[in-house]
């Protein structure tokens, strides 16, 4: 069976709802599934009673007090009850097609790593689990969104024991953990499966309040360039797009040769995708958003003089 195990931001206000969303549904996706919460934010010892979950309030931490990523890998791998884990962020809700896309995928592949992509869901009150239709709801919901994000995002880790030996000093709440999780299993090698056709994971939207720098903060503070350098510099770091399998809709798993070109060109089609990908070129044109915010600002000026 499964141990899914993570790390929280402390169970306040609108966290405290979307975090207790994202851990139940994880308890339903099968009753042998076990559940591994690390820290010791408020209210987490009380949402791991509440939910009948196993507590780990011992985590290391730098010196800014951010959870280092190995140890919570490390810990888990010794005292997880099964041989598959998933490593999931506390604001991700899974559903039964990520249990049946996995089963699917163990009976083909012995050693992998399957991600996916998420879909960004403004969710601000409790998800009424006791209702029957519950995963309906939260699908609909979702689907009223902007659809599945684009592959730079990764959420979760589904991976059999033993995969991840030696991470480097990582911490979590910054970027590039993630993305060096997925360049460790294509180093190793193993096949990294992309189930997004498969499975929809329900990221619930949320403020950047626990990051000094908000949302920027999380990829360009100096936590975040340390993540970087700790991972060859960005050489190595990866995300779905570097996946080396898919499934298939049938639940099959099949390579496919050069995903990433067009994966990328998927992407063209979208408003995120066409901004990562022309970052190069506002860059150096001078596009930015504070540009942009400051051109406004200057015209709307002019306009009032007149």
């Amino acid at each position: 069976m499964l141990t899914i195990f993570s790390t929280p931001k402390p169970f306040e206000g609108h966290s405290n709802v979307i975090q207790r969303n994202a851990i139940k549904s994880w308890t339903l996706l099968h009753p042998e599934v076990e559940v591994i919460l690390f820290g010791d934010e408020e209210g987490t010892a009380e949402a791991c009673r509440d939910l009948a979950i196993h507590h780990e309030p011992h985590v290391i931490r730098n010196e800014h007090g951010t959870k280092y990523l190995n140890y919570i890998f490390d810990r888990a791998s010794q005292i997880a009850r099964h041989k598959i884990l998933c490593y999931a962020n506390c604001d991700i809700v899974l559903m039964s097609d990520l249990r049946v896309a996995a089963e699917k995928v163990r009976i083909q592949v012995k050693e992998f790593l399957m991600v996916g992509r998420r879909w960004d869901t403004d969710i601000t009150e409790r998800i009424e689990f006791e209702s029957g239709d519950w995963e309906k709801r939260v699908r609909k919901l979702a689907q009223q969104g902007r659809g599945a994000q684009i592959p730079a995002f990764v959420d979760y880790f589904y991976f059999h024991k033993g995969l991840y030996r030696e991470i480097p000093p990582l911490v979590v709440g910054r970027n590039y953990w993630d993305h060096w999780l997925v360049w460790k299993a294509l180093d190793t090698p193993v096949p990294v499966i992309d189930c997004s056709r498969t499975v929809m994971a329900v990221h619930q939207n949320h403020d950047y309040g626990y990051s000094p720098g908000g949302s920027t903060g999380t990829h360009g503070d100096e936590l975040a360039m340390r993540n970087k350098s700790l991972g060859g510099n960005g050489e190595q770091l990866r995300s779905t797009r570097n996946a080396t399998h898919i499934t298939t809709r049938a639940g099959k798993v099949r390579e496919f040769p050069y995903y990433e070109k067009w994966i990328s060109l998927m992407e063209l089609g979208t408003r995120q995708g066409l901004l990562e990908h022309s970052f190069w070129l506002r860059k150096r044109l001078g596009l930015r958003k504070q540009t942009l915010e400051k051109a406004k600002q200057l015209l709307g000026a002019s306009g009032e003089k007149r």
